[in-house]
């Protein structure tokens, strides 16, 4: 939002040595944040003067385009007297027009300096300036027309342009719609500094009757309040007066024409946006209602829209003639022969227009403003005030017919305790400076003992609680008066247990070389078919979203592998000689219960409410993933190198399980996207806990991953479930442990799993660990049968083991074996 400061101060009598810097200071501190200060006028330099224009030649050109040669009087500006010659392509003026001149050795914005340059064949003298080039709008469809009653020719035309005006720019927070006018502003400074403030709103005007333009509101909820005014004999040829072409300028709008320019000028003044019709185009009462399905609107930008249902519109007999609150229509806009004029200052609902310039694309500042709440009680205030302004400089006469319909809102009150903002706050604020306080924004207030009421002033549709009453009363006491207290360390908190165990499994997987990736938890078909899904495979039923961020991606994942295998794939492809990488990640099953039910927030739901809610609620847990992909081991002087393979994926499971104190079982399994007989089941007594191994050559080339590429992935809410409070440390002796080695002979089907847990169990207490270090096929064992040889280490904590005590321990262990999974001792 623009203001200039001359504005500002016309509202509010401000100190006389008050700077602009310090202006803006105190009104950043009340909320309003400065975004810039500039100076009209800044950047330019030399002669700038007023001219008349004498004489002007259209000169057409081999390119299609007409210059004008023309002569100006400049008065003795130029030094000799003489008419000055310029070249110029504009055409929107004509002999005995004043307008503004540049003449040589003038800099214009931008580093732009004017020469005396031969130029379409003339020596061109200077130039004639448009609104653009003097940096005073985007317009440069044409130069700058001066009135009439402008001071002749060679004056220093700065003084006629309004130039040397300090204009600053704040940053409007969407809470603040009132500071997006200039009664908004001036009312924040005078709350600043304590200052009278003369409200621009304070104007009278005449009581509503029924003889004004016809008025329907048919849908009360997105339009409750609307005000008709019609001027007729309005002079559609009347110029704007220079201080509103001055100020509109100077907050960055372009002066169009008399009438357009008052119904902005309003709107800038105090916030209420004003639409004027053509009274001639109106056709019947107007009304405001939704819109109807295929109805169709032509915009005053020149663009047909598609309506929607919920679109609020302004129409007439002949149908849609406006989106209310965002843009009126081209059937009824103002046009140079308009003489009769149809004002409309009306309220409306501020989520309606919000989703109506949503769903258009189409931002104005009307629904800048409306979309943040407008004060209700404007409409008749801002029409008296266009009506005048029509009345007074476009020589118009205003119609004695007045039209409302609906009434605004009613004021709401909220209650208080007198202490609560010293509370909230820390600052020591007494009952009276809360309730003067309050009084200076607007608020009604009364006390009766330890309660406040405020009733809140309509302008203010963002105070709905008795802590926005506190935000008020603090930023009007100021925010660098809240003390700085060092909070009290809480007792008895810190991480939870699932944190805890989290950031161990972290650091887990980071001391094994793994880098955590975060992705999208969205997937579509094609992530389940990248993974080799079989088409009833529970995996593929996802929790569908309601809004997507993609078409193509419109669920949410069941599983952690596809973000994972992408990022792996992403990596390898963009130069990574190998990567490991891990992430967690909550996926979900849906419930299959329906949509959940909505309550409201006025009470808590019943038990039988929540219990239908939860039922709705997809299942949820993290997952954790970790692939495998490239080089592991470079190859370098110190041996050879080794690639990604099973073994990875099954080790690092059992890393965590061993870091978390769970005991697992790993047994082989047949599982997509695993490879066949490669894949490993884990599990921990009954519970499964994932898979892991060698990812299938499909899902490797769906991913761009190479070969043997592994990944295992880990039920983690489980894994922790599972985990003991306290993991138990490794028990020393101080005592020589005893030596055992076997080798079993059993069946190729039996797991070398299930003959490690035969041994453990027929040991007995002394055995200190078991460990597999080779296994052989061959025809020494004959076909179908392989050995495995265990390495069997005996300890005792009290004591040394005596002679015998060792292999009797380990006979037993080879009987149990034996007896468990047929195992026959090797010789």
């Amino acid at each position: 939002m623009k203001a200039p400061v001359s504005w500002i101060k016309e509202y509010v009598d401000l100190p006389a040595d008050l700077s602009t810097e310090a202006l803006t200071d105190r009104l950043t501190m009340l909320g309003l944040k400065l975004e810039a200060i500039e100076t009209s006028g800044a950047g330019i330099e030399g002669p700038l003067v007023v001219g008349r224009v004498l004489t002007m030649e259209p000169e057409p050109q081999k390119n299609g385009k007409t210059i004008n040669w023309c002569t100006v009087d400049v008065g003795d500006a130029n030094g000799t007297g003489q008419p000055q010659g310029i070249v110029c392509g504009a055409h929107n003026f004509a002999p005995g027009d004043k307008v503004v001149v540049i003449l040589p050795g003038g800099v214009l914005p931008g580093d732009f300096r004017i020469s005396e340059r031969k130029t379409y064949g003339h020596l061109s003298a200077g130039m004639i300036c448009s609104a653009r080039e003097l940096g005073l709008g985007d317009d440069h469809d044409g130069i700058i027309v001066l009135p009439e009653d402008a001071p002749d020719p060679g004056t220093d035309a700065r003084g006629v342009l309004g130039f040397g005006e300090e204009i600053v720019e704040f940053e409007i927070n969407p809470d603040r719609a009132y500071a997006l006018s200039l009664r908004g502003v001036a009312r924040e400074a005078a709350l600043g500094f304590g200052a009278p403030f003369h409200d621009p709103a304070q104007i009278d005007f005449p009581q509503a009757d029924d003889a004004g333009h016809a008025v329907d509101l048919a849908d009360t909820d997105g339009c409750p309040y609307f005000v008709a005014r019609t001027v007729t004999g309005f002079d559609p040829s009347a110029p704007t007066p220079a201080y509103i072409k001055e100020r509109l300028e100077a907050v960055g709008v372009r002066s169009i024409s008399l009438a357009v320019d008052v119904t902005n000028y309003v709107m800038f003044e105090l916030g209420q946006p004003i639409h004027a019709y053509d009274r001639a185009k109106l056709q019947g009462p107007i009304v405001v209602r939704r819109a109807s399905e295929g109805e169709k609107l032509t915009t005053l930008d020149d663009v047909v829209r598609e309506l929607s249902p919920e679109d609020l519109l302004i129409t007439d007999d002949s149908g849609p003639i406006g989106l209310a609150g965002v843009m009126g229509g081209a059937s009824t806009e103002i046009s140079p022969t308009t003489t009769d004029i149809v004002v409309e200052a009306a309220h409306f609902e501020p989520t309606s227009v919000f989703r109506t310039q949503r769903r258009h694309k189409l931002g104005s500042e009307a629904s800048k403003r409306f979309e943040r709440g407008v004060d209700p009680l404007l409409p008749p205030v801002a029409a008296q005030r266009v009506v005048e302004l029509l009345v007074e400089h476009g020589g118009g006469v205003a119609d004695s017919g007045i039209t409302v319909a609906g009434e605004p809102p009613r004021p709401r009150s909220i209650t208080i305790a007198s202490d609560l903002p010293a509370r909230i706050s820390g600052i020591a604020i007494d009952a009276a400076t809360s309730v003067a306080h309050l009084e200076a924004i607007g608020c009604r207030v009364t006390v009766e003992g330890d309660l406040l009421t405020a009733q809140v002033p309509t302008y203010r549709p963002d105070l709905n609680d008795g802590y926005d009453l506190v935000e008020e009363v603090v930023r009007i006491v100021g925010y660098d008066q809240v003390p700085s207290v060092l909070p009290r360390r809480a007792t008895g908190r810190g991480l939870t247990r699932a944190q805890r165990l989290r950031r161990r499994v972290g650091r887990v997987l980071a001391g094994a070389g793994a880098v955590e990736v975060v992705s999208f938890p969205f997937v579509g078909e094609a992530s389940f078919d990248a993974l080799g899904l079989p088409a009833d495979d529970p995996r593929r039923h996802a929790v569908r979203l309601a809004n997507p961020l993609s078409s193509e991606a419109p669920s949410y994942t069941t599983t952690v592998l596809p973000g994972l295998l992408e990022a792996a794939g992403r990596n390898l492809g963009r130069g990574a000689a190998g990567v490991t990488l891990f992430e967690t990640q909550t996926v979900a099953i849906p419930a299959d219960q329906g949509p959940a039910p909505i309550y409201g927030v006025d009470r808590r739901p019943t038990d039988v409410e929540l219990d239908a809610l939860l039922a709705a609620i997809p299942r949820q847990w993290a997952e954790l993933g970790v692939v495998f992909a490239g080089e592991q081991e470079r190859v370098g002087w110190w041996g050879a190198g080794r690639t990604a393979s099973w073994e990875d994926a099954v080790a690092v499971v059992r890393r965590l399980a061993d870091e978390l104190g769970v005991a697992i079982e790993v047994e082989s399994a047949a599982v997509m996207p695993w490879h066949p007989g490669r894949c490993a089941k884990i599990t921990a007594g009954d519970r499964t806990l994932g898979f892991a191994g060698e990812l299938h050559p499909t899902v490797c080339r769906a991913h761009g991953l190479p070969e043997r590429s592994a990944a295992a992935v880990i039920d983690l809410d489980t894994l922790m479930e599972l985990a003991p409070e306290v993991v138990a440390g490794p028990a020393f002796s101080t005592f020589p442990v005893a030596k055992e080695d076997v080798a079993l002979v059993v069946d190729e089907s039996v797991t070398a799993a299930a003959v490690e847990a035969a041994l453990r169990e027929g040991a007995g207490p002394m055995l200190e660990s078991v460990r597999l270090f080779d296994v052989y096929a061959g025809e020494q064992i004959g076909a179908g049968k392989k050995s495995l040889a265990f390495a069997l280490r005996f300890r005792a904590p009290d004591r040394t083991l005596v002679e015998g005590e060792a292999g009797a321990a380990r006979d037993a262990a080879v009987a149990k074996a034996a007896e468990l999974t047929g195992a026959v001792q090797r010789a």
